[in-house]
C-alpha cells in the first residue's frame, strides 16, 4: 500500500505561480512513476506530468514550458511547479504513483486560477 498526501493548491491570479506537492508513504520501494493529474468540472481526468523512478518526465501539451515535475527521494517527495498560470488550468490536481500492478490516488487539492 502507499499513501499519498497532497498540499500546495490555493486560487492564483492569472500569470502567477504555485508548487504541489504530494508526499509518498508505505510501501514507496515498489513505486516505478508518480505524476499529477487534474480534473475540470465536467472533464474527464486527464495526465498533467508524471516521472520515472529513472527521472524520465513526460508533459500533456497543454503544460509543456510552463509546469515543471521534480522528485526529492530523501522526501519521499514530487512536486509540480506551475507558472504561467491561466484560468483554463483551474482544476482538482491530483497526484498519482503507479507501482505497475496498482494506481494510487491522493485525495486532490483545489487549484483556482482567477483574477
Amino acid at each position: 500500500q502507499v499513501q499519498l498526501v497532497e498540499s500546495g493548491g490555493g486560487l492564483v491570479q492569472p500569470g502567477g505561480s504555485l508548487r504541489l506537492s504530494c508526499a509518498a508513504s508505505g510501501s514507496i520501494f515498489s513505486i516505478y512513476a508518480m505524476g499529477w493529474y487534474r480534473q475540470a468540472p465536467g472533464k474527464q481526468r486527464e495526465l498533467v506530468a508524471v516521472i520515472t523512478s529513472g527521472g524520465s518526465t513526460n508533459y500533456a501539451d497543454s503544460v509543456k514550458g510552463r509546469f515543471t515535475i521534480s522528485r526529492e527521494n530523501a522526501k519521499n517527495t514530487v512536486y509540480l511547479q506551475m507558472n504561467s498560470l491561466k484560468p483554463e488550468d483551474t482544476a482538482v490536481y491530483y497526484c498519482n504513483a503507479d507501482d505497475r500492478q496498482i494506481a494510487y490516488w491522493g485525495q486532490g487539492t483545489q487549484v483556482t486560477v482567477s483574477s
